[in-house]
């Protein structure tokens, strides 16, 4: 079994910075990629920004210049730093890990980040 541990979301004015972190644990093998993914009610769950195990970076194109992703493969651990944050970023973030040769997916619980004034 895999267990993601988001945290770091929370409350921030238009402008501000937060930086998300998610740990897997458990039985972790073969990962592949972990990566963010953001929903807001009544809309698809879609990419925010995905790294590579061996570095590659993806982000969405509304994210891009604003956000940054990194890992600590040590420690099973990726950051996603979020700058110049909008109103329109506001959405429930979930931790994604892509494992084994099925690149199978796994989840954080979410959590929750708002942009307002």
């Amino acid at each position: 079994q895999v267990q993601l541990v988001e945290s770091g979301g929370g409350l921030v004015q238009p402008g501000g910075s937060l930086r998300l972190s998610c740990a897997a644990s458990g039985s972790i093998f073969r990962l592949n990629a972990m990566g963010w993914y953001r929903q807001v009610p009544g809309k698809q769950r879609e990419l925010v920004a995905i790294i590579t195990s061996g570095g590659s970076t993806n982000f969405a194109d509304s994210v891009k210049g604003r956000f940054t992703i990194s890992r600590d493969s040590a420690k099973n651990t990726v950051y996603l730093q979020m700058n110049s944050l909008k109103p329109e970023d506001t959405a429930v973030y979930y931790c994604n890990a892509k494992m084994g040769r099925a690149f199978t997916d796994y989840w954080g619980q979410g959590t929750q980040v708002t942009v307002s004034a």
